[in-house]
């Protein structure tokens, strides 16, 4: 299933490079109009040593606050253009070229709740890897070294609300967890291999812009342009990446969008089985600690 869905999330992404640039075109202007402005103030006279400002050694508190503040305006533009992208994809929705509203609110408290949920999960899966190393230290390393992974396999399982969020589908935390069930592993997989595609995608950028001063002129407006576009390239990336994945699994636990996707009758049939698989699983667990307490 790892290999399928990964798949499917690959060519759904590489088929709709242009569906992302209709879609955001509005959005990517904000984006580069929002940092040159930013890059501007945050200048220093001998320009920029490295690719942006966003890159740049913080060299007062003022200037690391007004960072922060251009990195939360860039967060919500991303989450507007992941929305964006995701209704097109799916509902053909035309919505107008800016839009911050409710929906976008909801996504963002929706991504808020879900960082808070792997950072939770992390504490337990410490306390239990902290006493089995006081008892054989081997496990106890190997589940230190697992617990960001099981976390990541928590939150995927949730994650399933951001898409749902986004078309004003009411799925809740529990829903998704319930759909989701018997994919946790494939989820949390295809989420670490999409994360350093990502990444890559990230350091090529920033390698590309990084290069460019030979090729182009040396002036403070090339820099500007340099910084500014270092950051949109950057959202358009996560955007792309991530919600073309998550689109994904949405259309696993939504049938009805699976045709849209790129999805076979075989992969959700294929999901089905072994979400049925699973909760098979927990109800015999379940039954195991009926007896236990029984007795």
């Amino acid at each position: 299933m790892f290999i399928t869905v990964l798949e499917r999330s690959l060519s759904l992404a590489q088929h709709n490079m242009g569906t992302l640039l209709r879609t955001g075109w509005a959005y990517i202007v904000l984006l580069i109009a929002l940092n040159f402005a930013i890059g501007g103030v945050l200048m220093p006279e001998s320009g920029f040593k490295t690719v942006s400002y966003m890159t740049e050694p913080v060299a007062a508190v003022d200037e690391g606050a007004l960072r922060l503040l251009a990195a939360a305006a860039n967060l919500l533009v991303g989450f507007s253009i992941a929305i964006a992208y995701v209704r097109r994809i799916l509902i053909d929705a035309g919505d107008f070229p800016l839009t911050f509203g409710g929906r976008t609110a909801r996504v963002i408290l929706n991504q808020i709740i879900l960082a808070l949920i792997g950072l939770l999960s992390l504490i337990p899966l410490a306390i239990v890897a902290l006493l089995l190393a006081a008892v054989t230290a081997g496990v106890g390393l190997l589940l230190f070294f697992l617990a960001p992974f099981i976390a990541l396999m928590v939150v995927q399982r949730f994650s399933v609300i951001l898409p749902a969020a986004a078309l004003d589908d009411p799925l809740t935390l529990k829903e998704s967890w319930r759909a989701t069930s018997g994919l946790g592993w494939a989820m949390a997989f295809s989420a670490l291999v999409m994360s350093l595609l990502a990444g890559f995608l990230v350091f090529a950028w920033a390698l590309l812009l990084g290069i460019s001063d030979g090729l182009m002129p040396a002036s403070v407006l090339w820099q500007q342009i340099r910084s500014a576009v270092f950051p949109m390239g950057t959202m358009l990336i996560l955007v792309w990446v991530f919600a073309s994945f998550h689109a994904t699994f949405y259309g696993l636990i939504r049938e009805r969008f699976a045709g849209r996707l790129g999805l076979k009758p075989a992969d959700y049939t294929k999901a089905d089985e072994q979400k049925t698989a699973a909760s098979a699983r927990a109800r015999k667990a379940l039954d195991g600690v009926r007896r236990l307490r029984r007795r």
